[in-house]
C-alpha cells in the first residue's frame, strides 16, 4: 500500500497529469471543440428521384432507337451541348474560379444554358466547387472522392452534407457573384425558371415544331438529355479524381483522364486543373479535340464579349512539372486569398478590356 504522504504529488491536468516540481504553465493545454458527429443519413427523396431519372433515361433510349423522330434525337445531343458548356464554360470556368470575365451578352447565354442544365443555381454550384478546391479530398469536400467512386459520382446528393462541407462553405467569399445582377436574377426566380428551361420547352418544341409525340419529346430530349449531361458532370468528379495519370502533381488524387474530357467538354485534364485553377483551358493543350469549352470561350473572346483570359506560361507549368508539387496550393480561383503574386504576375491575360462588366 502506498503512503500518501510518500507518493509524489500528481495532480490531472489537461494533457493527463502534473508530477512534482512541474507547473501547470509547463504544460500545453488543449482546447477541446466538440466537432459535430457525423453519422451517415440517407436522403430517401433524392434515392426516389434519381432512380426514377435514371429508369427514365432508359426508357429514352429505346424510344431513341425504336420510335423517336431523328430530329428530336439531334435536338436532345444539342441541348446537352447547350446545358453542358452552361456548366463548363459558365459555373465552372467563369463564375467558380473567374479564369476569364464576359461581356453582360455572353453572361446571359451562359445563364440561360446553365438554368437548362440544372445543377443548381449558378451561385451556389459555384460555391460547393471552391469548397471543393480549398478541401479536396477531406470531409469539407462535397464529393470527397476518398469515400470512394460511388459517393464522389452520386451518392454525395443522396445523403446529408457532412457538417465541414456547410461549416467551410460559410467561409468561402462569394461577394463577386452577389453582385452580378444577371447571377442574382436567377438565383432569386430559379425554380420559376428551371422547370421552364429544363422540362417544360424542350418537351413542347419538339411537338409543336416537328409533330413528335409527348412520350418521345419528353423522354429523350428532357430526362434522358438530363441524366446524361448530370452523369458527364459527375464523372469529373469521380472517374477524373480516381483514374489517370498525374504528370503536374502527383500528390493528389485528380488526374488526367481523356475519357473524361471527352465526354464533358474538355472537363478531364483535372490534375493540370487542380494545380492551376485559373487557367481559362483547364488543361495545357494547345488545340480543341477534347476542349470544346475552351473552344467556346475563344470563339467569343474574338468577337469581344469573353476577355482577360487567364493561362499558365509554359516556364510555371515546366517548373510543376519538374518539381511536382506537395499538394498544399490549392486555391478556388484568380483573386483568391492563398494565390502567389508570383502566379499573378506571370499569368498570361488575352482580349484584355478597359470597360468594368464582369
Amino acid at each position: 500500500m502506498i503512503n500518501s504522504n510518500m507518493a509524489p504529488n500528481i495532480t490531472s491536468s489537461p494533457t493527463g497529469v502534473l508530477f512534482e516540481g512541474e507547473n501547470i504553465e509547463d504544460q500545453p493545454v488543449e482546447i477541446n471543440k466538440e466537432k459535430e458527429i457525423y453519422k451517415r443519413r440517407i436522403v430517401w427523396r433524392n434515392v426516389a428521384i434519381f432512380s426514377g431519372l435514371h429508369i427514365g433515361a432508359i426508357y429514352g433510349v429505346y424510344l431513341a432507337l425504336t420510335s423517336a423522330k431523328l430530329l428530336t434525337t439531334l435536338f436532345a445531343f444539342i441541348l446537352y451541348q447547350c446545358s453542358g458548356i452552361g456548366i463548363t464554360a459558365g459555373a465552372h470556368r467563369l463564375w467558380a474560379h473567374r479564369s476569364y470575365k464576359a461581356k453582360w451578352q455572353l453572361r446571359l447565354i451562359l445563364i440561360i444554358f446553365n438554368t437548362i442544365a440544372f445543377q443548381d443555381a449558378a451561385i451556389d454550384w459555384a460555391r460547393d466547387h471552391r469548397v471543393h478546391h480549398k478541401y479536396s479530398e477531406t470531409d469539407a469536400d462535397p464529393h470527397n472522392a476518398k469515400r470512394g467512386f460511388f459517393f464522389s459520382h452520386v451518392g454525395w446528393l443522396l445523403l446529408r452534407k457532412h457538417p465541414e462541407v456547410k461549416q467551410k462553405g460559410k467561409g468561402i467569399d462569394m461577394s463577386d457573384l452577389k453582385s452580378d445582377p444577371i447571377i442574382a436574377f436567377q438565383k432569386k426566380y430559379y425554380f420559376l425558371l428551371m422547370p421552364m428551361m429544363c422540362f417544360v420547352l424542350p418537351s413542347l418544341i419538339p411537338m409543336y415544331f416537328w409533330n413528335e409525340t409527348f412520350l418521345n419529346a419528353y423522354f429523350i430530349p428532357v430526362v434522358f438529355r438530363y441524366v446524361f449531361t448530370l452523369n458527364m458532370t459527375w464523372l469529373v468528379n469521380s472517374a477524373a479524381h480516381l483514374f489517370g495519370n498525374k504528370p503536374y502533381d502527383k500528390y493528389i488524387n485528380p488526374s488526367e483522364n481523356k475519357g473524361v474530357a471527352m465526354m464533358a467538354l474538355g472537363e478531364g485534364w483535372h490534375n493540370y486543373h487542380h494545380v492551376f485553377p485559373w487557367d481559362y483551358k483547364t488543361s495545357e493543350l494547345g488545340n480543341y479535340r477534347f476542349n470544346i469549352t475552351t473552344a467556346f470561350i475563344d470563339f467569343f473572346a474574338k468577337i469581344g464579349w469573353a476577355y482577360d483570359l487567364k493561362s499558365v506560361a509554359k516556364d510555371m507549368v515546366k517548373a510543376r512539372v519538374l518539381k511536382s508539387g506537395d499538394g498544399t496550393h490549392d486555391v478556388w480561383g484568380w483573386g483568391d486569398k492563398d494565390q502567389t503574386q508570383e502566379e499573378k504576375q506571370q499569368a498570361i491575360v488575352t482580349y484584355t478590356s478597359s470597360t468594368k462588366d464582369q
